[in-house]
């Protein structure tokens, strides 16, 4: 299994602005501190400013910070949005695809239960739980 690039860029973002919480941050600083696009995050700002997740103020003196408390947002609802429109496999498109084993495949059902499972432990998982007491990180991301 492999996490989107969005996915990946999209809790960077979220541990830096839970690192820098209670102060608006910029685009820019988040972009080299992570070592992105600048144009690449801002599609993934964008998605999770439309999901709740941030709140970003336009303008001269603008930025963004986070949506709700950083204990209120787990890794497995970031996942799920970010991840939502990209299908596991071919079988997990509407109709099945065009996988010529979907009428009789059981992998399928396999697969499913892999990933409940594994979105039901990132559920337990919130952003403060990744940021709070990790010094190495705190470091990487405080801006200044």
């Amino acid at each position: 299994m492999r996490l989107t690039t969005r996915t990946n860029l999209a809790m960077r973002a979220l541990m830096y602005c839970a690192v820098n919480s209670g102060r608006l941050v910029r685009k820019h600083d988040i972009a080299e501190a992570c070592d992105v696009s600048e144009n690449h995050l801002a599609q993934v700002i964008h998605a999770l400013g439309q999901k709740g997740f941030l709140t970003t103020r336009r303008g001269r003196s603008g930025g963004l910070m986070l949506g709700r408390p950083m204990e209120q947002i787990t890794v497995g609802a970031v996942f799920r949005e970010m991840e939502a429109e990209v299908p596991f496999a071919e079988c997990f498109l509407p109709g099945g695809g065009a996988c010529p084993l979907r009428a009789c495949c059981k992998l399928k059902c396999v697969m499913t239960e892999a990933l409940e499972a594994f979105y039901a432990r990132l559920d337990t998982v919130t952003l403060s739980d990744l940021v709070a007491g990790n010094d190495g990180l705190q470091e990487l991301l405080c801006a200044a």
